[in-house]
């Protein structure tokens, strides 16, 4: 079937431009895309697992107008989507997560810090988390000692920290208090 050429499509994932930054979750009206920070026994690691159910999706091109890659999500012009099985409608693919070295919670995945720095450019090196995953992915940095129980630190600055932490040394270090 030939489809108009302004036809809008069905939202199609390329998870080699995704980033898993969730934006489409979030604008998602039916909810049909779900973001879920999970723990891989098998692989020993958590990953952020992006799921699409096209079973509820109501193709409104939201995802795909609000995706920060312009990439990540493209407009397919196969609109025959039925199926029998329920299970087809289900669709998932896997980002690794970044995770804060003082507290442990995910910040974001790790490809979504690569696309923040390559985007900033220079400008990235102002926020202490993306100068420290950039040169991570350089091969930059060494082996960084590990870290203890203890508050933060000034050795801490140049640290992988989730907004909360980095708060909380900048308070601790500008007026003492944690």
């Amino acid at each position: 079937a030939i489809v108009p050429e302004h036809f809008r499509g069905t939202p199609t994932y390329v998870p080699d431009d995704c980033v898993g930054c969730g934006a489409c979750s979030q604008v998602c009206p039916a909810g049909a895309i779900t973001i879920i920070d999970e723990f891989r026994e098998d692989e020993g690691r958590m990953v952020r697992r992006i799921e699409r159910n096209w079973g509820s999706c109501i193709f409104c091109s939201q995802c795909f107008d609000y995706c920060i890659t312009d990439k990540g999500i493209i407009l397919d012009k196969d609109f025959d989507k039925s199926t029998m099985d329920p299970a087809d409608f289900i669709d998932t693919h896997d980002k690794e997560l970044v995770f804060c070295e003082h507290c442990g919670e995910p910040i974001t995945a790790r490809d979504h810090i690569h696309w923040m720095t390559d985007k900033l450019g220079e400008l990235s090196f102002a926020n202490q988390t993306l100068t420290v995953a950039r040169f991570e992915e350089l091969g930059l940095t060494k082996m960084i000692a590990p870290r203890t129980e203890r508050d933060l630190e000034r050795s801490d600055f140049l640290r992988i920290l989730c907004p909360n932490c980095r708060a909380s040394y900048i308070l601790s270090d500008e007026w003492g208090e944690s």
